[in-house]
């Protein structure tokens, strides 16, 4: 498998830490609490140092009621264009999972779009979302086994499922370089 370097916005990331933070009122320890993280992992975040994964990003953006775009995503241009294998993706630590937003929701949408790739190995579990959060996953190559725990079901080339986002859920690849499309609709 070839390693595709993730590329984390740290800037971005920090910037969007300490918007949300204060949109929330909440101080850098009570932040770290809900998230279920140490303070400081949170302080070096918010000074842009540090590699934060994808679960400690997600447990963030749920301890602050956002979409995990919201704290991901740069500043959108008129028109963008996402190549392939560019764009903002962070890695998991649980498996060779690699999410790569595409889109994130517009102001008065609630709709994220990321690109994933999966290799057979390992299995990616997803702790819930924020509440109301829809996953719409659509299979471009390979095959996933994919949904909430106990109600996952496999998919091939062109298949689509739906399933809540707030329940624990996992995605795990039966064949080399899976690939999908997931939406995450934020009611």
């Amino acid at each position: 498998m070839s390693e595709v370097p993730a590329r984390l916005p740290l800037e971005w990331i920090a910037a969007s830490l300490k918007r949300e933070r204060g949109r929330a009122g909440l101080s850098l320890s009570e932040l770290a609490k809900r998230a279920g993280i140490a303070k400081s992992t949170l302080s070096q975040l918010e000074a842009a140092s540090g590699n934060p994964s994808m679960e400690t990003l997600w447990a963030l953006a749920v301890a602050l009621g956002v979409p995990f775009s919201a704290l991901v995503e740069s500043p959108a241009p008129a028109v963008r264009v996402v190549r392939a294998g560019e764009g903002p993706a962070v890695r998991s630590e649980q498996s060779s999972y690699l999410a790569s937003l595409l889109s994130a929701c517009p102001p008065g949408a609630r709709r994220d779009l990321y690109a994933v790739s999966l290799e057979p190995g390992s299995v990616r579990d997803s702790a819930p979302h924020i509440p109301g959060t829809v996953e719409h996953l659509v299979v471009g190559a390979g095959r996933v086994v994919a949904g909430p725990r106990g109600e996952t079901v496999e998919l091939g080339p062109g298949d689509y499922m739906s399933y809540r986002g707030d329940v624990p859920h996992s995605y795990e690849a039966l064949a080399a370089g899976t690939r999908f499309v997931l939406v995450m609709q934020h009611v």
